[in-house]
């Protein structure tokens, strides 16, 4: 889809979207089409009882006199509290309203009557970008049928605020783009998106400016990764570690740094998990599929931090050569972990990967995300990912940025007591703590890695696939916590 910044509706426009708050309350430009119509868009109002609530959607076909061969009039609610996450899932709903109703050029006037709490340079660029985050689809192996939802060509938003309408979009677009990807990433087959071609994918964003380092597993050998090279051992398709840096911030100041695992799949390993549902585990690379759309959105749009993304990718497989439970490792960090289940898996990966990234590039912060445990949602479902940290300011920041996109985090404890049930009678830690509080002990694993560094973990088994649907994401794979963490960057950490 073609999106636009324009000052009037283009002439080969096929379908005009009206906003209308509750009342229902139509725009300048509605009741100027309305009088053009003689009537026929306020007497279609009428007949349908359509009142202006938000996410009220009212198609009028034909409207006398309206070059356009259709209305869509879209309820936004109280304009007076209109925020820009709303004009996003207004943005979204449109752009679904729009291809169900099978339009190919569409235009809407992105205008509202009375007080608003957003600009009108807002209000645009937020529809805009809420259409663009609904604008997506995962048809790529389909042979018949491959686009079964039809594609706005074009949409154009009407605007007297141009100018200001696309320095806000500047900055917004790349950050949907990152989304994208990492939907696309969520959602390939594990076939197809294994260890090797994850990197390959990621070494591709040095278009975008990023340095991107590829560390096979001799290399992570020599720096002692054993946690995360027990994990690979048994599968066909060797280990990754992949290190992407943006430098847009001042010469050596202290990088932020996002950590992601990335299994490609998870049979569970020896401890193989039950065969219905198994091909979810396509997903659970979510984590590094969130990091590697942040750092493609904080390079696209040029963003003025220094940024570390580390993401671990395996594959854990159960052949002849796959760690056992019983099995004792020695991780990056001189710590040793035995191994009493195969299917806790992702600690092990993290935990080479946060202690390298700590020991490493001394970040201000690390944030780490992963599909890590069920138990997360037993106890918050779909509506929120677990955060656990360190750190009570990056917690209240994390939590308002997810507010502020509606991706959710929920605080969740750290204690000593719970440290307790990972200690080892033979090892310095074992990677599962037993049958109560499971996401509380692994995030207590987590921790043992991070040293002083402030930390979050966010735990996102609920979040990155088979995610709830919105009016800005109707995909398998939502590319959940990209415009969570580029909102945290850039209210804080941008100078």
């Amino acid at each position: 889809m073609k999106i636009t910044f324009d000052a009037n509706v283009p002439a080969k426009t096929d379908t005009v979207v009206l906003l209308a708050a509750s009342g229902p309350k139509l725009s300048a430009a509605g009741v100027a089409l309305d009088k053009a119509s003689g009537g026929h868009i306020s007497r279609a109002i009428t007949a349908a009882r359509f009142d202006g609530k938000k996410d009220a959607v009212l198609e009028i076909l034909a409207p006398a006199k309206i070059a356009a061969g259709r209305v869509l009039i879209l309820g936004l609610g109280d304009a007076a509290k209109l925020t820009a996450l709303d004009a996003q899932m207004c943005g979204g709903t449109m752009a679904g309203a729009l291809q169900s109703a099978k339009a190919k050029a569409a235009a809407v006037h992105a205008e509202i009557a009375g007080p608003s709490a957003l600009s009108p340079a807002g209000l645009a660029a937020n529809l805009a970008y809420g259409a663009r985050l609904r604008d997506y689809r995962f048809t790529k192996y389909k042979t018949k049928k491959k686009d079964e939802t039809p594609e706005i060509a074009s949409l154009s938003v009407v605007t007297s605020e141009g100018a200001a309408s696309k320095t806000a979009w500047k900055s917004m677009e790349p950050v949907a783009a990152g989304v994208h990807l990492a939907r696309d990433l969520v959602n390939e087959p594990a076939n197809h998106l294994f260890p090797e071609e994850f990197a390959r994918r990621a070494r591709a964003l040095t278009k975008l400016g990023l340095t991107i380092e590829v560390m096979d597993p001799r290399q992570m050998a020599k720096l002692g990764m054993g946690a995360l090279l027990g994990v690979a051992q048994g599968s066909s398709h060797p280990g990754r570690l992949v290190v992407m840096r943006w430098s847009g911030g001042r010469k050596n100041a202290k990088p932020i740094a996002f950590i992601g695992k990335g299994v490609t799949f998870d049979t569970g390993g020896i401890s193989i998990k039950p065969a219905a549902g198994m091909e979810d585990m396509k997903g659970d690379m979510g984590g590094a599929a969130c990091v590697t759309g942040l750092m493609a959105a904080l390079a696209g749009r040029k963003a003025k931090v220094n940024a570390v993304g580390v993401i671990g990718i395996v594959e854990n497989m159960p052949d002849g050569n796959a760690q056992r439970p019983g099995d004792v490792v020695t991780s990056m960090s001189g710590q040793t972990i035995a191994v009493l289940n195969t299917d806790a898996e992702g600690r092990l990966v993290l935990a080479d990967c946060l202690w390298y990234t700590q020991d490493r590039f001394k970040p201000q912060f690390m944030v780490n995300l992963a599909t890590l445990t069920g138990a997360i949602l037993v106890a918050l479902g779909k509506e929120h990912a677990g955060l656990f940290s360190n750190n009570d300011e990056l917690s209240t920041r994390l939590t308002e940025a997810g507010l502020a996109t509606s991706e959710k985090v929920w605080r969740m404890p750290l204690a000593p007591e719970y440290d307790k049930l990972i200690d080892s009678d033979i090892a310095d830690m074992k990677n599962i703590g037993g049958r109560l509080a499971g996401s509380i002990t692994a995030a207590q694993f987590l921790q043992r890695f991070v040293n002083d560094c402030p930390w979050a973990h966010l735990d996102v088994a609920g979040m990155a696939m088979d995610a709830v649907k919105t009016p800005i994401s109707q995909s398998w794979g939502p590319g959940w916590g990209v415009r969570l963490l580029d909102k945290l960057v850039a209210d804080h950490y941008e100078k």
